[in-house]
């Protein structure tokens, strides 16, 4: 999407990964699958102090359950995986990606969540104690999950963004669902909240996006497959473990996809800066609804804008003529969530 109002959008591209990216394993990254039972380190970080080495204990509770991940509950050890590669896997151009988790609260929802396997999971030996790295330890010893202690450089080198925290995990990849999975309602439950991406390319503006998206109810995210940033470490860690809880599905073409949208009743708008119509003045009502958001510069393609079902902007007060996709994307997803309401 091109943000809201004319003109250029601000994406703020940082160091983080580029579009594209391969999510495999970093240099460094462990060699050979998750053995035996591993459990977490004590809650204050004190363990066997040497660099690399499996640590013991339990640490104070989180207050939280891990839901039972779907399909049964198969550990790592007894499912490990092969050794991270020191080249992008071809995972991550077929698939979402999302290998490589950083930061401290990304590691926690990926364990909290109990979507998919997680690997191994690496912290600095050097970190003050907080109650986000004592609740990691804990679910990584309720998931006999490997927690290895690792000097600061080794894991800084590993990381794929400018600040992972003193953590990051390893992970099997993201699943990605079929696009009608995504339209299936619930008893009780709203009509289906879906965001597609065309053709977002900067990780941070994906990750602001996906976060801001969970938070304002989306039930469903929509990526294509070229041309487009998947889940990279970047992603990841600006998503804040968002990514864990909302479904995705990859399509080959959104035109279609959109097409196939419009067919099982869902409205689909656009959000575009040439649009005439105010996004304060939808009416949604309670039918199911797809937000269409354009990458940054571009906006919204032709092909998009034309299988859309309405156009909307975001009336622009100030001498600014644009916002970062990011930051438009919030504003409409909690705007189409008011309305829904």
């Amino acid at each position: 999407m091109s943000p809201a109002g004319g003109g250029r959008s601000g994406s703020g591209r940082g160091k983080g990964p580029a579009a594209g990216r391969g999510s495999g394993g970093p240099k460094g990254a462990p060699k050979g699958g998750t053995k035996g039972r591993a459990s977490a380190a004590p809650s204050g970080g004190k363990g066997r102090g040497a660099a690399g080495k499996e640590v013991r204990g339990s640490a104070a509770p989180t207050g939280r359950k891990r839901p039972p991940r779907p399909g049964g509950n198969a550990r790592n050890a007894l499912n490990p995986m092969g050794p991270q590669s020191n080249k992008p896997r071809q995972s991550a151009k077929s698939g979402l990606g999302g290998e490589q988790v950083e930061g401290r609260q990304a590691v926690r929802e990926l364990l909290l969540a109990n979507r998919r396997d997680t690997r191994e999971i690496w912290m600095a030996d050097d970190l003050d104690p907080a109650p986000v790295l004592d609740d990691i330890r804990e679910l990584a010893g309720e998931a006999r999950v490997l927690l290895k202690l690792v000097g600061r450089g080794k894991l800084d080198a590993a990381a794929r963004t400018d600040a992972p925290q003193g953590v990051l995990a390893f992970a099997r990849p993201l699943p990605d669902v079929p696009l009608d999975e995504l339209l299936r309602t619930r008893a009780g439950m709203p009509a289906p909240f879906i965001l597609l991406s065309d053709g977002i390319t900067d990780p941070g503006n994906l990750g602001a996006l996906l976060r801001s998206a969970e938070c304002a109810g989306v039930t469903g995210v929509v990526l294509p497959q070229h041309r487009a940033v998947h889940i990279t470490p970047a992603v990841t860690k600006a998503a804040a473990g968002s990514i864990e809880h909302i479904p995705m599905a990859i399509v080959g073409g959104l035109p279609n996809a959109i097409r196939e949208l419009r067919a099982q009743g869902v409205w689909v708008i656009g959000l575009d800066e040439r649009a005439e119509k105010p996004l304060w003045d939808l009416n949604l009502g309670s039918r199911a609804v797809a937000l269409v958001l354009g990458a940054e510069g571009p906006g919204v393609s032709r092909l998009v804008r034309e299988r859309c079902d309405e156009l909307v902007q975001i009336p622009m007060r100030g001498r600014l003529a644009s916002l970062n996709v990011g930051t438009a994307g919030a504003l409409a997803c909690f705007e189409v969530a008011r309305g829904r309401v």
